[in-house]
């Protein structure tokens, strides 16, 4: 078994090319993966029935609906923070670590007002998350390509949030494929700032598709560096395969079992 949990989001990997969803969570618990992320598959119940056939768990989920319009602006926070509380129940009745926040659009809000309005926003859910165990990680996406505008898109802003929070159930989604695009430097930011993080995301630069040779993330550097920290966690696969998807998630599976 690799040293670094895996699992894989199911958007990304099952996209309708003739391969099922059971097929894939069969051949993926054959390779060694030890979960799937709950992203844009059945629902989370559901979801965590079907993979419990195949001995897999769910690795994480979405906290809230919308990423655009998300924690920063005040007038959300009362609709996101009893969609957070419900899936904080949720992931907790079904063993799930972590649920996934958003910064919304930056709309023309400074960085500064939206480190505050996040970290107000977030405070009202902690202790809730920290009865029942959940990590609430706040998601660093690229302003640059994929997600433009999104405030949350440089590792610093995203630890400063949580340092704000100041609870140890505020965490980060470290999207490697995102912060490779946006700022670089990924083992220096993942050795400084790991107390931070409660979830990986991985993906081939540029294109977002399979993590080989082909794209200019060293992989195997990245993921010994994640072991050096003493994370515990998961690291989760969301590339889109540019050929068979279940053959790409064994290359990955094995590029990442350092």
């Amino acid at each position: 078994m690799s040293r670094i949990h895996q699992s894989f989001s199911i958007w990304s990997n099952v996209r309708g090319e003739g391969v099922t969803l059971e097929q894939v969570l069969e051949a993926a618990a054959e390779i060694g993966y030890e979960a799937v992320d709950a992203l844009g598959g059945p629902p989370v119940p559901e979801l965590a029935a079907l993979t419990a056939r195949y001995g897999l768990k769910i690795a994480t989920c979405g906290g809230h609906t919308t990423l655009t319009d998300g924690l920063n602006k005040p007038a959300n926070h009362e609709r996101i923070q009893a969609e957070l509380r419900a899936s904080i129940d949720q992931a907790a009745d079904l063993g799930i670590p972590g649920v996934i926040t958003f910064s919304g659009n930056r709309n023309g809000l400074d960085d500064y007002r939206g480190l505050l309005n996040c970290a107000e926003g977030l405070k009202p859910v902690v202790e809730y998350a920290e009865a029942k165990g959940i990590n609430l990680n706040m998601e660093l996406l690229n302003s640059k390509q994929d997600h433009k505008d999104y405030q949350c898109d440089r590792t610093i802003w995203g630890a400063v949030l949580c340092e704000l929070v100041g609870s140890p159930r505020v965490k980060l989604l470290y999207d490697i494929y995102h912060m490779q695009i946006d700022e670089g430097d990924l083992l220096r930011n993942i050795r400084e700032f790991h107390r931070h993080i409660g979830h990986y995301h991985t993906g081939g630069v540029p294109g977002r598709n399979d993590i080989d040779e082909s794209q200019e993330i060293y992989y195997p550097a990245v993921m010994r560096a994640i072991l050096e920290t003493g994370y515990d966690l998961y690291v989760a696969h969301e590339f889109i395969p540019k050929g068979d998807c279940i053959e790409a998630l064994r290359r990955a599976y094995q590029i990442c079992n350092v």
